[in-house]
């Protein structure tokens, strides 16, 4: 089967960043399902894992994680999905990734993909749907209300992949009042397009443009980059007892000025129930079922903002360049091999 990956990290415009090659079909054991991958999305992580990560001498690193496609076999202990199933999902951060034709995946962090839209546009959902529901849900617990603060969250890179679907899914599903980053006029429409009540500028400091919105302070925050450059605002806009969350990976977090307000810090990391094989790793099923559901209902949209061509290395390599020039709005969509 087709494949692209790579023997060496380096970087995005090396010749041998990426390369198209062959492997193995792999044959599905224990919950496993063989999913015929139709399309696939980019993820900053694509890239972080890319420039970082060296695969064993002679062998090679396939990337990807987002993928949309249909089943075509399932393990012998698989129950909840069977060939001919189109699914969508986001794969496991320590296993070969989905930039391949055929990809073994364990079929309780897949969801049924959505029926009203094409493999691309399902494609870019699932890694960015799952981080920005467990952060809103699990993680910062939007539903509990913080006493005397404002119903409100702001979403700090609200443009990116992950901003542009925690938006659309805090509108579908909380009664919050949505502030969102956005520093270029095409990303402010964007986000505002999406539902996001208010838009600021995260080049300028954000707490007083927070403050000028005269609607009083956050109950929380959630940043999907450059943290350590809005920390200081963090503090200063967050209510007192506020919930802040991040994903992004500072080089240095300092949560002593937290202390102050007793604001709580999450982590959210969406490969921690497939690293880890928890108790609870089914919940991933659950929930794309459940974005699937709302996609299909009319209530959130993909968040497909490019869509790059065929899966191969060339215009794989694109797709990381725009991701890594930090450029991208919504998502980058690749499709068919």
């Amino acid at each position: 089967m087709r494949a692209i990956g790579y023997q060496t990290p380096q970087p995005i415009d090396a010749a041998t960043a990426l390369v198209d090659f062959d492997l193995p079909r792999p044959e599905p054991q224990g919950r496993d399902i063989l999913v015929e991958v139709k399309a696939v999305s980019v993820n900053p992580v694509d890239t972080k894992i890319r420039a970082s990560a060296k695969p064993e001498p002679g062998d090679w690193k396939v990337l990807g994680w987002d993928a949309a496609g249909v089943v075509t076999a399932v393990g012998p202990e698989a129950s909840l999905f069977k060939p001919g199933d189109a699914v969508f999902y986001a794969g496991a951060i320590n296993r070969s990734g989905t930039n391949a034709e055929f990809h073994l995946v364990d079929e309780r962090i897949v969801g049924r993909k959505p029926a009203s839209i094409d493999f691309a546009a399902a494609a870019a959902l699932p890694l960015t749907s799952i981080t920005a529901w467990e952060m809103l849900f699990d993680r910062l617990e939007v539903t509990r209300p913080v006493a005397g603060a404002a119903n409100a969250i702001l979403i700090i890179g609200g443009a990116g992949g992950v901003g542009s679907i925690a938006i659309q899914i805090a509108r579908a599903l909380t009664d919050l009042t949505v502030i969102a980053t956005a520093s270029r006029p095409e990303t402010q429409d964007w986000v505002k397009s999406l539902g996001a009540h208010h838009v600021v500028d995260h080049r300028q400091p954000l707490a007083p443009q927070v403050e000028a919105l005269g609607i009083g302070q956050p109950a929380f925050v959630f940043s999907t980059t450059n943290t350590d450059d809005h920390l200081a605002d963090i503090v200063e806009l967050i209510a007192p007892q506020g919930r802040f969350g991040l994903i992004d990976d500072p080089k240095v977090l300092n949560a002593l000025p937290l202390k102050r307000k007793s604001i709580s810090l999450h982590w959210e990391l969406m490969f921690t129930r497939s690293l880890f094989a928890t108790a609870d790793i089914e919940k991933q099923h659950d929930l794309l079922n459940r974005i699937s559901e709302l996609v299909d209902a009319g209530k959130i949209k993909s968040t497909l903002a490019d869509h790059f061509g065929a899966i191969n290395a060339e215009n794989l390599k694109r797709a990381h360049a725009l991701i890594e020039s930090g450029k991208a709005k919504g998502k980058i969509v690749l499709e068919g091999f």
